[in-house]
């Protein structure tokens, strides 16, 4: 899977996810001028704004700056991007990641989550979750966002809904591939201990 390249040219992200670029990062001024090197200008939260152009931006965060700026960014989402309502706990929190993915994309003008029905449009990728033990759980990440931005999400949403007390770890097990490398996805494991 080819990460920075949207898999629809119609696909827009709202502009409340975009400004996580602003926040996430250090140099405000230099988020800005990344953000209208690739003609988003002026981001205001409830526009929307071509997934294409934020990826280009997020690859020259990627050349420029490097994974850690990525991983900020990523794990300034929960707290900027529109989340479902109602989540509890950790094992309901990653799973959840995907509704919001989809609640935060639109494509032909219609957002990507129906909240009537809850059923997603395809497009944009996902964010796929399962519990895999008593304090495990795995997230596969198959979307076109840079791994280090997943992995900062993740790694936000576990520890905003981890158990009381818990310590949260948040790997990538680069054994089943990795996107960076042509991989179709990337498999990342949450665990949780006291």
């Amino acid at each position: 899977m080819v990460i920075f390249k949207a898999f629809n040219p119609n696909v827009e992200v709202i502009g409340q996810s975009v400004l996580t670029v602003v926040d996430g990062m250090i140099d405000k001024d230099f988020a800005v001028k990344i953000l209208e090197a690739h003609g988003i200008f002026k981001v205001k939260p409830e526009n929307w704004y071509p997934q294409q152009n934020w990826l280009d931006a997020f690859r020259e965060i990627s050349d420029k700056i490097g994974p850690l700026a990525l991983f900020s960014i990523g794990k300034r989402i929960p707290d900027n991007a529109a989340w479902p309502p109602q989540i509890n706990s950790i094992e309901n929190a990653l799973p959840s990641i995907d509704i919001a993915y989809h609640m935060n994309h639109r494509i032909n003008d219609v957002v990507m989550f129906n909240f009537a029905t809850g059923e997603k449009t395809e497009g944009i990728g996902h964010y796929t979750a399962k519990k895999t033990g008593e304090r495990e759980m795995q997230v596969i990440c198959e979307n076109p966002y840079p791994c280090q931005f997943d992995k900062g999400i993740i790694s936000a949403v576990a520890e905003k809904f981890k158990p009381a007390g818990s310590k949260v770890t948040v790997f990538e097990d680069e054994s089943k591939g990795c996107r960076l490398r042509g991989a179709q996805n990337c498999l990342y494991t949450v665990c949780w201990s006291w």
